[in-house]
């Protein structure tokens, strides 16, 4: 088990702005996990009971409709946290997190973070920060959702994951495989529409496809897309 105060992901998130001696107590309380592909960390209505630090891997967190439709709500990569406005809001949790490839988690205990909300004001504003930036995206969302194409939609998502998981060479695919049933449910639309959209955005030379490897190929169009242009 490694060392919460010689771990470099903490550096990553809220957890930097805590004391070593702080630290080191969450680091004797904490219990490390490996998560399979497709495993769920937590399911709507569950206590989650404490927070999650992703140490490597992907997840999904999902909102599931009342026509029992999955909706991608967020992707959650190495170095956050998870479950901190469950566990400020002491509420049963709205959204199901689920693995997207191995992932390797931390879980510290609710009571641990919660003495430090409450003596730490750098930590405590931290995690406020990040929860308002998350309230901020989920804005974003809603107005893109209702003002913006199918299509916008699905260049703005591939213009983020690139920014989020890719690299300058047009020859290394994003560092994250979706299967086309997630990016549809990120964009909002059925498999099928994204799946046409994907092989549009193919002959147009904006994207190549390799199995659910995705390489992105003319940023300056798709931000054209994006923008409705």
């Amino acid at each position: 088990m490694s060392k919460c105060e010689q771990c470099i992901v903490r550096q990553l998130n809220s957890l930097g702005e805590l004391s070593k001696d702080e630290l080191i107590r969450i680091s004797g309380c904490k219990s490390s996990d490996f998560i399979k592909r497709g495993e769920v960390l937590f399911d709507e209505g569950e206590y989650i009971n404490g927070v999650f630090c992703i140490k490597d891997g992907v997840c999904k967190v999902t909102k599931m409709s009342s026509n029992g439709r999955e909706q991608i709500v967020k992707l959650i990569k190495k170095g956050d946290l998870l479950g901190e406005r469950s566990l400020i809001s002491e509420e049963a949790s709205n959204l199901k997190a689920t693995a997207i490839n191995d992932m390797e988690v931390c879980f510290i205990p609710k009571e641990e973070i919660v003495k430090d909300l409450k003596s730490n004001t750098n930590f405590t504003m931290s995690i406020l920060k990040e929860m308002a930036v998350s309230l901020k995206e989920a804005d974003n969302v809603i107005v893109d959702m209702a003002q913006k194409t199918v299509k916008q939609r699905l260049a703005e998502t591939l213009l983020h994951l690139k920014n989020t998981y890719g690299s300058d060479n047009k020859d290394t695919p994003l560092d994250i495989q979706l299967s086309r049933e997630d990016i549809a449910s990120i964009i909002g639309t059925a498999t099928e529409s994204a799946i046409r959209l994907l092989s549009s955005f193919k002959k147009e030379g904006l994207v190549q496809l390799k199995g659910k490897d995705i390489y992105i190929l003319n940023t300056i169009k798709l931000k054209q897309i994006a923008e409705g242009f």
